[in-house]
């Protein structure tokens, strides 16, 4: 899709489809009372009738006004006015482009832009508006089928119309921002909603190798035998269950010369059966979103290249599938992590722990500033935060602060749990340093409770993805997320 933007009055905007704001009590934007005065006050007429309410997510498809040129004025509800919210926003441009998707439009102009939206600039309100038109777009892969001309995208050309005092610095950077997220974002939802049997590690050590190539990163990846050598039992200890090869996979952008790099770390289990604590059959096929961690540090990996942002990033991937086998790691067995440290295994499906603790051990190797992991880590996140916010968890408050006012500014939030060391015990065993659950109490808390035991060297947080990475149901799909968070989160810290 191409985007643009332009200060363009609505009588001048020849364009398959023109969108324009209405709010509750009859009242009109800007560029919907400009429209009216063109129509013979054909909106006044549609919002007296009550076609139309201007409730967030309300939209009305008028065609042919006479006194314009576009062959179709989309109304779109924005609430109350000067009580627009970003969730408010985010809404309206959904319902507008969902309502443009039903259409043979191959142009529009939106004109919703022109939105005030508290805490948002017109920058900020242009990257929101591309990330929404990519999502409501984006169509997951299909390997092995065409795809039909009934499903292919009519809208190829989007304007975005500003109002007309936005520097257009400030509007340049907000698209920019906005498509690589969106690219990011597309990259992780394409190797979520991939099937098991293609996106295998091996397919992601491919993908990271074809990211290296296009946008100048330094790759590197590990073998079994590599991982052995340097004490990755514990990822080790996951994977022997599997026909698959586990892959370690070690990706470098170098933006910010001799800075001190940040460090993202995904989980990326590309497929988990829960091993010999095997998983429920129902929603089993789901669990091919386990990779979603991993995928979301190749999106942002993907992303921060586009941007040039200038700092050091270092994405770090442990990567293989957890099944059951005559040689799966059995509940009770006992392994010895990189870090030295002793784990009993007492359920294999707290599985994502384990390879990420020895990916963490590794990243002490870069002398990183922070280091953040993601993963789809636990189904108690899901019952504490639903699917609205990650769990974020971190051994440095302003390090979480940091991340919660990333999300923020994404809309991708996280909300702050604890990792007190009351926690802790939870984690005693009579026969290790550590075993590999806590128990049914607290268990997200206690999973990242385990993490932070092999993160002590350098400020660190966890984010658990669990109830945001993918959707179930009749929308399901991965969402790209937490591509956003991280990607502001980065900018933060490339401008200090």
């Amino acid at each position: 899709m191409e985007f643009s933007t332009k200060v363009l009055p609505p009588e001048k905007d020849k364009t398959d489809c023109l969108v324009v704001g209405v709010y509750e009590g009859k009242k009109l934007s800007a560029a919907a009372k400009a429209v009216d005065d063109l129509t013979n006050k054909a909106i006044t007429a549609v919002m007296r009738s009550g076609d139309i309410n201007g409730k967030t997510g309300s939209s009305l498809m008028l065609r042919k006004l006479e006194g314009v040129l576009a062959q179709r004025v989309l109304l779109v509800g924005l609430g109350k006015q000067d009580e627009t919210t970003l969730k408010a926003y985010r809404e309206a441009l959904s319902t507008a482009f969902k309502a443009i998707a039903a259409t043979q439009s191959a142009s529009a102009s939106v004109h919703l832009t022109q939105a005030s939206v508290a805490g948002m600039d017109g920058e900020d309100l242009l990257e929101h508006a591309v990330l929404i038109a990519e999502e409501i777009s984006y169509k997951p892969p299909r390997p092995g089928m065409k795809t039909s001309k009934e499903e292919a995208a009519t809208l190829t050309k989007v304007t975005f119309v500003p109002p007309a005092e936005t520097d257009a610095k400030a509007l340049a950077r907000g698209l920019l921002r906005g498509v690589a997220i969106a690219h990011g974002q597309n990259l992780a939802r394409d190797l979520g909603n991939l099937p098991p049997n293609i996106c295998t590690p091996s397919y992601l050590a491919q993908t990271a190798k074809t990211l290296a190539r296009s946008h100048k990163l330094k790759v590197t990846v590990l073998e079994e035998a590599q991982m052995r050598k340097l004490g990755m039992n514990t990822l080790l200890a996951v994977s022997q269950g599997s026909r698959q090869a586990p892959k370690f996979i070690v990706l470098e952008y170098n933006g910010g010369g001799k800075k001190k790099p940040i460090a993202l770390v995904g989980k990326g289990i590309t497929f988990d059966t829960g091993g010999i604590s095997i998983k429920p059959s129902s929603e089993m096929d789901e669990m091919k979103y386990d990779m979603c961690g991993a995928a979301s540090v190749l999106g942002t990996l993907q992303t921060v290249a586009e941007l040039k942002l200038p700092l050091n990033v270092i994405g770090v991937i442990p990567t293989c599938e957890n099944m059951p086998d005559g040689q799966a790691t059995r509940p009770g067995d006992i392994v010895t992590s990189m870090s030295g440290q002793t784990v009993e295994i007492l359920n294999t499906d707290a599985e994502g722990r384990l390879i990420l603790c020895d990916a963490l051990t590794y990243t002490e190797r870069f002398k990183p500033d922070a280091v953040v992991d993601i993963a789809t880590l636990t189904g108690a996140c899901v019952v504490a935060l639903g699917s609205v916010a990650s769990g974020l968890f971190s051994n440095q408050d302003s390090l979480a602060d940091e991340l919660l006012e990333a999300g923020v500014k994404a809309h991708d939030r996280a909300w702050h749990m604890p990792i007190w060391d009351d926690y802790q015990p939870q984690l005693k065993t009579n026969f290790a340093d550590m075993q590999n659950i806590g128990g049914r109490m607290a268990g997200a808390i206690t999973a990242a409770c385990f993490l932070a035991r092999f993160a002590e060297s350098y400020p660190w947080a966890h984010l658990d993805i669990a109830g945001t990475a993918w959707k179930g149901g009749s929308e399901k799909g991965a969402t790209g997320r937490p591509v956003g968070l991280l990607t502001h989160f980065l900018i933060g810290r490339a401008a200090k």
